[in-house]
C-alpha cells in the first residue's frame, strides 16, 4: 500500500493505492495555517487512509520550493517559511516521506492516467502559473529544480505589469491573482466571472479573457518548443472552465501556426488535453513517486 498526500491552500487530501495503482481509500480535511497545523493535518489524513497499518511508502505534494531531502521553503499560502517536512512527518508517522512540489506531483499523477503519452507537461493554471514535466513516469526537475517554472516568461513586453517586475509575463496574462486584480470586482471565482461577463459583451472582460487565452496558448507553445512533450495537460482551478478555455486556446494555437509551416508541423492544438476528470492527481502522483523511490532507493 502506497499513501499519497496533496497539501493545498484549502484542503489536505490523502489516498491509498494498492499494488495495481487503484485508489482504495481517500480522506480530506481543511488545511490549517502554519507549520504545526499543516503537519497535524497530514498526519490525520494518513492515519485514516492507512487504517492503523503501516504503508510501504508515503509521498507528499506541497506548494513551495522543495529540496531533494524534503525541506520546504516559501510555501507562503500555508504560512510556512522553512520546514523540514520529511523529518517532522517521519518522526510522527514512523515512515520518512518523499516530499515533492505539488505541481510536479500532480504532473506524475496525470501522466499515470494517460498511458499513451510518453511525456507530458502539466500546466497548472491557478493563482499563479507553473508546469510540471514528466518523462517515462518521473518528473524532470532540471539542474536547480526550476524546470517548468514558466509563469514569469515575458511574452509581451508591452503587456500588463507583473508582480515580478516585468511586463507581459504569462502569469500576468493568465494567472488567477493577476486576472482578479485587473478585474477588480468582487467574485468568488474571478476568472470564471470574467468569462461570463465577456460572453454578454463587457469590453473589459473581453480584453481580460483574450489575455488569459493568449497567456495559456503562449505557455503551451513554450512547453512544446522547449520540451517537445506529447501532450500538455491543462490543470488547476482556472482549467475548470473546461471547453470555454480549451477551445479558444486551441483556436489561438491554430491561428499562430497558420503562418508557419514549422509550427503547423508540431500540431500544437492537438496536444492540449484536459486533466483526467474526478481524479485526485496530486495525491496519486505523490504516492507513485514515493513508491518509485522505495523501489529504486533513490
Amino acid at each position: 500500500m502506497r499513501i499519497g498526500v496533496d497539501v493545498g491552500g484549502t484542503k489536505t487530501l490523502a489516498v491509498a493505492l494498492d499494488d495495481a495503482g487503484r485508489v482504495i481509500a481517500e480522506e480530506r480535511r481543511a488545511t490549517g495555517w502554519g507549520p504545526e497545523a499543516v503537519v497535524d493535518g497530514i498526519v490525520a489524513v494518513v492515519t485514516v487512509v492507512t487504517g492503523g497499518g503501516r504503508p510501504d511508502a508515503l509521498g507528499i505534494g506541497v506548494p513551495g520550493q522543495v529540496s531533494p531531502d524534503g525541506v520546504v521553503r516559501h510555501a507562503l499560502n500555508l504560512g510556512i517559511d522553512v520546514l523540514d517536512l520529511a523529518e517532522v512527518v517521519g518522526a510522527r508517522t514512523g515512515l520518512r516521506p518523499v516530499v515533492e512540489n505539488d505541481v510536479r506531483a500532480a504532473a506524475v499523477g496525470a501522466a499515470s492516467l494517460l498511458p499513451g503519452a510518453g511525456s507530458i507537461a502539466y500546466l497548472n493554471l491557478g493563482t499563479g502559473i507553473a508546469a510540471g514535466i514528466v518523462r517515462d513516469g518521473m518528473p524532470w526537475r532540471g539542474a536547480r529544480g526550476a524546470a517548468g517554472e514558466i509563469g514569469h516568461v515575458s511574452v509581451d513586453p508591452a503587456g500588463p505589469a507583473c508582480s515580478c517586475g516585468q511586463r507581459g509575463c504569462i502569469e500576468a496574462l493568465a494567472g488567477g491573482a493577476a486576472v482578479a486584480a485587473r478585474w477588480a470586482r468582487p467574485a468568488a471565482l474571478p476568472v470564471a466571472d470574467v468569462f461570463d461577463a465577456a460572453e454578454v459583451g463587457d469590453p473589459l472582460a473581453a480584453g481580460l479573457r483574450a489575455d488569459v487565452v493568449r497567456g495559456v496558448a503562449s505557455a503551451v507553445q513554450l512547453l512544446v518548443l522547449t520540451a517537445d512533450v506529447d501532450v500538455v495537460v491543462l490543470g488547476g482551478g482556472v482549467s475548470h472552465l473546461g471547453e470555454r478555455l480549451r477551445d479558444p486556446v486551441r483556436t489561438a494555437l491554430d491561428t499562430a501556426a497558420s503562418g508557419s509551416a514549422f509550427l503547423g508541423s508540431l500540431e500544437l492544438a492537438d496536444r492540449v488535453v484536459p486533466t483526467p476528470r474526478n481524479a485526485p492527481i496530486g495525491a496519486r502522483g505523490a504516492a507513485l513517486l514515493a513508491g518509485a523511490t522505495a523501489v529504486t532507493g533513490v
